[in-house]
């Protein structure tokens, strides 16, 4: 059930960014907009932290070398959980009108999207640099 949520909520945070009309698109970007953006940047790195788990944990064992394996398997994991974790938190938070729409904030969730808003670029950057330093370790470098 959780599963079908986040699905149904990456799906609503997916369209909304393309379904904008053009009137919008002129304006300048709403803090939302910009949150969102940030989701829509990193969202589609999903598969990537898949795709490099794969990779990864056959080669992690108990040597020196596996073990540096297993903490990039460990944080890329991390860095997905992030992300299902703040949609989650996002999506209790606000409601699709405010998300898609623009409809107006109170001021308690005008404060939130500014907690939001730093908490979405945490997860960027850690999903960011798991990437960057499972791909680095794969490639031996």
């Amino acid at each position: 059930m959780k599963l079908k949520i986040l699905v149904l909520l990456s799906a609503i945070l997916l369209l909304g960014g393309s379904c904008k009309q053009k009137a919008e698109s002129e304006k300048e970007p709403s803090q939302m907009d910009q949150v969102m953006a940030i989701h829509d940047e990193v969202m589609p790195k999903m598969s990537t932290i898949g795709k490099l788990v794969k990779e990864l944990k056959p080669r992690a064992d108990s040597t020196e070398m596996g073990m540096k394996y297993d903490k990039a398997m460990k944080d890329l994991q991390a860095s997905h959980k992030s992300m299902m974790d703040w949609m989650k938190g996002f999506g209790d938070r606000f409601e699709p009108a405010e998300i898609l729409d623009g409809k107006e904030l109170t001021e308690q969730k005008q404060l939130w999207l500014d907690e939001e808003e730093i908490k979405v670029k945490e997860m960027r950057d850690q999903i960011n640099t798991s990437i960057a330093n499972a791909e680095k370790l794969l490639q031996g470098q």
